[in-house]
This record gives structure tokens, sequence and C-alpha cells, in this order.
């Protein structure tokens, strides 16, 4: 059996003096006893481990001369995160007084704050930096804003803002913009986050302008009377997981005629609006930038059945637009113009339909497929063309079809039919199912003729979408015949 030196015992106590010493600099007694003295006794047992082998016995035991200054442990240069509290600057939690001056102050802060590089060009890394509102419910009268432009890597997140009756009633909340000549982005990479903003109907939530990469995760923003969320230029602003609403109520509210304002306008490209809800605003979601994505949203604010819309394609010939898993609850779609839309695996609920609203007359590259749509029996189209302006002209490349319906009209571009008869001629009638009037782009039919005749038969006329089929004797037959809206070929 080997045997230790009562030596390596002596030298074992000495150096977890020494290792306990170096971590339990400037730390609190509940620090040092809890992470600092486990990661001490972890390194102990595998030192001990290490001069208890057989070749450690036989090895010189290395010199040791204790020092009376040990040299600091890696993890105490380790640079203290950048959080900025707000209450250290003086803003009231408790929402009793104006705490506009302490939280300006905060983002002035951390808007200096020590550097670790660079984003994009001229956007100053500001290294994760946080501004943390600690819970609290604070009330501002002015709206805040990064004292300069080019910082990025910041966070807001964690409290409540709510505007005092004196707040601006043309602002917002917080925002992402400056007066200052624009540099290609002014901010990148800017979260904000697990936030409750009340705007006490005076203004808007939240204004994103010129910025590139920016989160707003998990809020929940609410009385305003604007926007809720406003995007203008820049790119890539991804809203997900937060709940807006003008009035806080949850359906069937008696006021609802009179909702007003925008959940969210998106006057930019490549952004996304992802499970998000829209209880209560006139416009749930006004798009007029390209390239933006909607997906698994629901939107019940102002039914349409009062004037309200739910999603508002603005942006006349150039949509490029994807919704997808969203839920329409008494709100409609409206797309002006489409070219490039994509509407698919949605559901649509109390007579919630899509219009397709024509400005000049084009519509091109339309996808609308695989959706559920459940009307009251109100005679409702799920896609409905509005012409009022002029009609639609320029139709190419469109495909509405695999709709689910129920108590709503059935439209689509593309249909079947199939007939049984005796006698000469066979009209099939899609005027009640094809969405656009008199249009057939592409006709195929076969006859299937009873007994031994063989008949000559030929497609005779295709108007007012109708299509006529004739044969040159008298035969009793099965036709079968497709038509399609959307393609020439």
């Amino acid at each position: 059996m080997e045997t230790i030196s009562p030596m390596w015992f002596i030298i074992l106590g000495v150096t977890g003096f020494f290792v306990t010493h170096a971590y339990g600099v400037n730390m609190p007694l509940e620090t040092l006893y809890s992470g600092a003295h486990q990661e001490v006794m972890l390194g102990l047992k595998a030192f001990k481990a290490s001069i208890t082998r057989r070749d450690s016995i036989t090895s010189t035991p290395p010199s040791y001369s204790p020092s009376p200054s040990p040299s600091p442990l890696p993890s105490q240069d380790l640079k203290k995160p950048h959080v900025y509290l707000v209450t250290s600057y003086g803003a009231d939690p408790t929402g009793n007084s104006d705490s506009t001056e302490a939280l300006l102050a905060a983002m002035a802060d951390a808007a200096k704050g020590t550097s670790e590089g660079f984003l994009m060009k001229d956007i100053k890394d500001l290294g994760g930096a946080q501004i943390n509102l600690e819970g609290g419910n604070y009330v501002i009268s002015q709206p805040l804003k990064l004292p300069q432009a080019g910082v990025g890597n910041l966070m807001i997140h964690g409290g409540t803002i709510r505007a005092s009756n004196n707040f601006p009633s043309d602002r917002h909340l917080i925002g992402l913009s400056t007066s200052g000549e624009s540099k290609s982005y002014d901010y990148e990479y800017i979260t904000f986050k697990d936030l409750l903003l009340d705007s006490n109907f005076k203004g808007g939530g939240i204004s994103v302008k010129n910025s590139l990469r920016i989160n707003i995760d998990n809020c929940y923003i609410t009385h305003f009377t604007t926007t809720g969320i406003l995007v203008q230029g820049g790119h890539e602003t991804y809203i997900r997981n937060s709940f807006l609403g003008q009035h806080i109520t949850a359906g069937g509210d008696k006021n609802e005629k009179s909702f007003s304002g925008t959940g969210i306008s998106l006057q930019g490209n490549d952004n996304a609006v992802t499970d998000v809800v829209i209880f209560s605003a006139a416009i749930g979601i006004m798009v007029t930038g390209q390239a933006n994505t909607i997906s698994g949203v629901h939107c019940y604010n102002k039914a349409s059945g009062f004037g309200g819309t739910g999603i508002y394609l603005k942006l006349p010939g150039l949509t490029q637009t994807r919704i997808v898993n969203s839920y329409m609850d008494y709100t409609n779609i409206v797309a002006e113009d489409p070219v490039h839309l994509h509407i698919s695996s949605s559901f649509f609920l109390g007579d919630a339909n899509i219009v397709l609203k024509s400005v000049k007359g084009v519509v091109n590259g339309l996808n609308i497929v695989d959706n559920m749509f459940s009307g009251l029996n109100h005679g409702i189209d799920i896609v409905k063309l509005d012409q009022s302006n002029s009609a639609f002209n320029q139709i190419d490349q469109i495909f509405v079809a695999r709709n689910v319906v129920k108590g709503m009209n059935l439209k689509a571009t593309a249909a079947k039919m199939s007939m049984h008869g005796n006698g000469t001629s066979w009209t099939a009638d899609f005027s009640k199912v094809l969405l656009f009037p008199n249009l057939i782009k592409h006709v195929m039919y076969s006859l299937s003729a009873n007994g031994n005749t063989f008949p000559n038969h030929a497609l005779r006329n295709v108007s007012n979408n109708r299509v006529l089929i004739e044969t040159d004797e008298a035969v009793a037959a099965n036709v079968f015949v497709t038509v399609d809206q959307g393609i020439a070929s």
C-alpha cells in the first residue's frame, strides 16, 4: 500500500489557505462560502488526486515559497457587466414623481459606456449594456431617446413606463431617432424587452427610425392614439411575443366602433412580426414597406363591420409580403394592387376575408392557399375584389385555391366541374366560384361517350366564366372540365 508523506498534508493545508484567500479578496462572505468555496474544494480535490498518483510520489516535490500577497485569480480580472440601474439615477419606481430626467441620464451614461469595438460602420458596440428598470413603474413627461446616434448592442428592459398627463400628444414614449445628419444607420442591435408601455392616450409607444437589427420582445403597449410601434426606414426590426391595444379589452367592447390608431406601422423593409396580438385599434398592422413577414399574429382589433382592418398592405405594385399561420378575428386583410403576396395557413373568423383593392388594376404573383374561413352565412366572399377605382386588367400568376370554407362564399382562380347528360352541348358554369369576372386563361376537358359511338367534339366558347362544349351528334356522355384564371400556359 502506498503512503503519503506528512509533508504533503502540510502543503495541502497551506495551499488551501492561500487559494481560499485569493478567492476571498474583496468578496462578500456569502459569495465566499457559496460558488467560490465550491470551486476551491473542487480544485483541491483535483490537486490531491494528482499528488497521490504513483508517479507523483516518486517525483521531486516542487519548491514552495509562500507569498504574502498572492496574485489575483483570472476571475477577478473580469470586467463588471455594464448594468445601469435607473433608481440609482433618482428614478421613482412607484410612479409618484416624474422620472424623465433620471431615465434620460441612465440612457446617456449607457450610450457613453465602454466601447467593445464596432458593429456596422460608425456604430459603437456597447458590449451588451443594460438599462434595468428594476421592475418599477415610471412616469415620464418627455420622450426617452438616446442622446446620440451611432451606438448598438444595448438593452432596455424590465419595467413599466407611463406617459404623464402633459406628455406630447404626437410623440412616442421611447424613440430611436436622431435630428442630426443621418448615417447609413443610426442604431444597431438595440433590444426593448419585458416592458409595459402605457401611452395614456398621448401618442405612441415605440418609434424606430433608420435602424438595423432591432428587437422588440415581450412588450405590452397600450393606450396609444397614433401607433403602438412605428418602424421607419432601416430594416430588420423584429417584433415578437408582444401585445398591443389602444384599449385594454378582450373583445366585445361596447366602444369598439370608436377604436382608432394603428397597432404596428411598418414603413421599412425586411421586418418581421411574429406571435403578436393586436386586440384594439382601427388598423392592426399597416405595411408600406417591402419584403416583410407576418406570422402567428392574432388581430381582433376593430371589426371590419365597424370599419376596421386587421392588416392593410398599402404598397400598390410592389407588396412583397408573406402572411402565414395567423388569425384574423372578425377583421380582414386589405391589399392594394398586390404584387408578390403570399397568404397561407391562416384562420379567418366571423366573415373576415381578404380584399384585393385595385389602384391601377394590377395583381401579379398572388398566392392565397390552404386557409380556413368560417363565416356567419351572410353571403360574404372569402376573397373580394374592390374595383371602385378601376377594374383589374393586369392579372398574372394568381393562385387562389385549396381553401376550406364554411358559412361564406368560396372563391378561387382554379376550378373543376363534372357533368353527365344526353345531348349535343354541355355548359360548365364557373361564374359563382371564379374570382375574376369573365376571365378564363386555360381550359382542359375530357368527354367520355357511352356506347359504341365516337362523336366529334370541341370547345366552342369561353365567356363570362362559362365553358361550352359541343358534339356533332347527340350522345350520352360524361364531361369533365378544369379551368384556371391565373396562368396563360
